[in-house]
């Protein structure tokens, strides 16, 4: 399939959509400054930019970025523009956040704040968005950025972001595949263990909206003709669409494997906050930065639609 088909099928449709309101908190490269820039000029988000005045002055002046349209909220450094970025949302001024130049760690601080944060009943989680040019759909990874270790509890709200952000997607039917070394449940793997209380959960209705299997390999997840020859019997096995994986260490090496190896591109966002947070790092390519931007919009939708929180 060509590269990045998906993704540009999915930029397309958020054109037609109303610009999503995003605060961007210390726009102060390059980089984040141009991909805000460039995403607003696509009209998949109407951004306010939050930092030193002075500095994104002149990072757009010394770039050539036009920012005349933009409205700036001054603040002195990247602690203070975290802060002022999730109060515009607290305030109904923004539907989404989305990360500047400054460290993953300082935005989420204060996202997760306990007064003043952005925090919902839900666990947060990040979900890639991965468009890997041999694969026939999106496939959404989980979690690889924010919980290191997860335990079977927050695994419940991980797996139930990831389900809800596939239909936000537009998905029809969300195949999730929860990964292990093996397909067969080992108590020595304690991965195993946890994939089999999470489809039981699913079989109770403790998680809902998704074809939920597990444990899986990583072949049998994505590939017909392996659970063929293991027999194994299963509508999501083969032909998964989200990929639940053990823990941080396990999914960032799948992730950037599929993109340093198999030639994707992949688009983040932070699920389960009060609104779509946009993750966007100095090595993405501007389609990522672009595909990350029209998801956070197509959750944004459907969170108003849905009257609840999706992330």
């Amino acid at each position: 399939m060509e590269k990045h088909a998906k993704y540009r099928r999915l930029i397309e449709y958020c054109q037609t959509l109303p610009a999503l309101p995003t605060a961007v908190a210390h726009p102060c490269d390059q980089s984040s400054l141009k991909g805000a820039v460039e995403a607003a000029g696509m009209g998949l988000i109407a951004p306010v930019l939050v930092g030193p005045r002075a500095r994104i002055e002149a990072i757009a002046a010394e770039h050539g970025i036009d920012i005349s349209a933009f409205e700036i909220v001054d603040a002195p450094h990247s602690h203070a523009s975290a802060a002022a970025a999730v109060q515009l949302v607290r305030e109904g001024k923004a539907e989404a956040l989305m990360k500047g130049s400054l460290h993953t760690d300082e935005l989420m601080a204060e996202v997760i704040r306990r007064d003043t944060g952005l925090r919902s009943a839900r666990r947060i989680s990040h979900c890639f968005v991965m468009d890997v040019p041999a694969y026939d759909q999106a496939l959404i990874i989980t979690d690889a950025a924010v919980n290191i270790a997860p335990t079977l509890e927050e695994k419940v709200d991980i797996l139930q972001n990831a389900i809800d952000l596939g239909h936000a997607l537009g998905v029809d039917e969300v195949r999730v595949a929860i990964l292990s070394a093996t397909e067969s449940v080992n108590p020595k793997i304690p991965s195993t263990v946890e994939a089999a209380a999470l489809c039981k959960m699913v079989d109770r209705g403790q998680i809902t909206g998704g074809l939920v299997d597990g444990p899986l390999a990583l072949d049998n997840a994505i590939d017909i003709e392996a659970t063929r020859i293991k027999h194994i019997e299963s509508r999501v096995a083969g032909r998964a669409n989200v990929l639940l994986v053990p823990d941080l260490e396990a999914g960032n090496m799948l992730a950037k494997s599929l993109s340093f190896l198999a030639g994707a591109d992949s688009a983040g966002i932070v699920l389960g906050a009060r609104v779509p947070i946009i993750l966007t790092s100095r090595a993405d390519s501007l389609t990522s930065r672009l595909a990350s931007c029209a998801v956070a919009a197509l959750v944004a939708k459907a969170r108003r639609e849905a009257g609840k929180v999706l992330g």
